[in-house]
């Protein structure tokens, strides 16, 4: 039985996240990955190397991807989820072939990509990498941001699903070195091809190996619907309107 939107969320908000089967159909898949396969030819990526593993800014710099990625499904579990205006803050595609392969401990996502370095108050903890600046922002940020991971391969334990600690994320910030496991659960979330794995950044996940020699391409968005201290905006702000 399928899930209904309001379920999605109370499951989201309850436990830091949920898995979504079916949002997009085998032939919808096919054209995400013909367009990301067709720009990759034209080697358009500073990243790209003998095995593509990421793209940042990919909505940016496969603008074609947006028409086949937002369709009614997404946007209308987006507007249940939000229940306002909401918009892109960032964009990544993760291509994790047996090549290509590693391993990413427990952690929680708390730096957020944005258009310059400013003293803002509870801004903290900057970065520069790749050519864009990272801060942690206040928690009420963290809390609001919904991430949407789009599988376009059947994603398995033994093809680097993602494990998560339910709940994690109503604990603010949570380093994995204090992880109690006398009292935490693990899950892996499996999600199938043309599902999609939701997720609150303060839950804390990781992710094993590729053991089976499959791929696991996803599509990474992140959404808000808070702006934030100016002057700072988020890096890849698009309103998708």
């Amino acid at each position: 039985m399928k899930k209904s939107n309001s379920l999605i969320k109370n499951n989201l908000q309850q436990f830091g996240y949920a898995v979504v089967d079916s949002i997009y159909s085998g032939k919808e898949v096919e054209n995400i990955i013909a367009c990301i396969e067709t720009a990759s030819t034209q080697q358009i990526f500073a990243e790209s190397s003998t095995h593509l593993f990421a793209i940042r800014q990919v909505m940016k710099k496969i603008p074609t991807l947006k028409s086949v990625i937002f369709t009614d499904k997404l946007r209308s579990l987006l507007t249940v989820l939000f229940e306002e205006s909401y918009f892109l803050t960032k964009s990544i595609y993760f291509d994790k072939p047996s090549e290509s392969n590693w391993f990413v401990a427990y952690h929680q996502d708390l730096s957020i990509s944005v258009n310059h370095k400013a003293d803002v108050n509870n801004y903290t903890h900057w970065t520069f990498k790749k050519g864009q600046y990272g801060v942690q922002p206040p928690v009420a940020i963290l809390e609001n941001i919904v991430t949407v991971r789009i599988h376009l391969d059947d994603t398995k334990k033994e093809n680097g699903a993602l494990k998560v600690i339910p709940k994690s994320h109503c604990k603010g910030i949570y380093r994995a070195e204090t992880i109690d496991w006398n009292t935490e659960t693990e899950h892996t979330c499996e999600v199938e091809k043309g599902g999609i794995m939701l997720m609150k950044p303060l839950t804390l996940h990781a992710s094993n190996r590729t053991t089976n020699g499959n791929q696991r391409r996803v599509l990474h968005l992140e959404f808000s619907s808070k702006n934030l201290a100016p002057p700072l905006k988020w890096l890849e702000f698009d309103n998708l309107f």
